[in-house]
């Protein structure tokens, strides 16, 4: 077994003794969380973060629009933004959990690592899908199984190594030639896929509010048609289908954490209907929310 292989080996066991098999769990590093189950499920919606995600022992299928992915321990998963993703977990068990990692970052320091690289500015003005799958080699996962093991260290020297750690790790993504061309033009100011990223962020960030695509167009210096052709690109969605998908997830996380009626959701996301709500809330996750919002609250989803 290669020394690589071993660390690998290492980790995992690391992992399972100190989060056990308890699905979710952030990290003491801030960006880093791990999601360790040994139960399979069929696809459910998922709202990721721009993220690396990567398997240390499984499988799963992602879903972006009509198409679908499989990825394991050989591959890897980029999102350039806030992404609506189908997944199912499809290799998992008691005797082999699976167990992945996902290591959260921003536009900004990409671009900060950019800044450092000599990179080609060819084909900005054409937009991207925000979803790359690439090879898993061993000069991307080295340094991210070094990086999980900093939460060894005590806790007041976690933040400084982890964040030279991080640079390390997206400095080794940029300068790959296919994920870094995807990154360079989510990150590039003035690029049409940056001025994308930038509606899904106010579109995200102002989910409640009624969604004025002439403005958001303007504000990206597009022409509606434009705008609406180059963000179902990048996100599989239209607008106005990716702010339905934010305002239930949003929806959900309420639902769960606060003992609020049905309309009260809807009303705090956006929906002037709670029937209206109820029904587009029962479509995106099978099941009306008040009954939702009871298995939510019972732990047991």
């Amino acid at each position: 077994m290669s020394e690589l292989n071993l660390l690998k080996e290492q980790t995992k066991e690391f992992l399972l003794n100190r989060y056990g098999v308890n699905g979710l769990v952030q990290s003491d590093i801030d960006s880093l969380d791990f999601y360790i189950s040994e139960k399979t499920h069929d696809f459910i919606n998922v709202i990721y973060n721009p993220s690396l995600c990567i398997i240390l022992q499984g499988a799963k299928s992602v879903g972006f629009g009509d198409e679908m992915s499989g990825y394991n321990e050989q591959r890897y998963l980029l999102t350039s933004t806030y992404m609506p993703l189908r997944v199912s977990l499809t290799d998992a068990s008691k005797e082999r959990p699976y167990i992945s990692l996902t290591l959260n970052f921003s536009m900004d320091e990409i671009y900060e690592v950019l800044k450092n690289v000599e990179i080609k500015e060819d084909n900005m003005q054409k937009s991207q899908k925000g979803v790359f799958f690439g090879d898993l080699t061993e000069e991307i996962l080295e340094p991210i199984l070094r990086f999980v093991w900093l939460l060894e260290k005590p806790k007041e020297k976690i933040k400084f190594l982890s964040d030279l750690a991080k640079k390390e790790i997206l400095y080794t993504l940029v300068t790959s030639d296919k994920s870094g061309y995807f990154l360079n033009k989510f990150a590039m100011q003035g690029s049409v896929s940056n001025k994308i990223l930038h509606a899904v962020a106010k579109i995200k960030n102002e989910f409640s509010q009624k969604l004025n695509m002439k403005e958001v167009a303007r504000a990206c210096d597009m022409s509606e048609s434009s705008f609406y052709h180059n963000f179902k690109i990048v996100t599989s969605l239209s607008p106005i289908a990716f702010q339905k998908k934010i305002r239930l997830e949003e929806a959900k996380n309420l639902l769960a954490t606060k003992n609020i009626s049905v309309a009260q959701a809807a009303f705090d996301v956006g929906y002037e209907s709670a029937s209206q709500f109820s029904r587009e809330y029962t479509r995106m996750f099978g099941v009306p929310p008040k009954i939702h919002s009871e298995i939510l609250r019972s732990g047991v989803a």
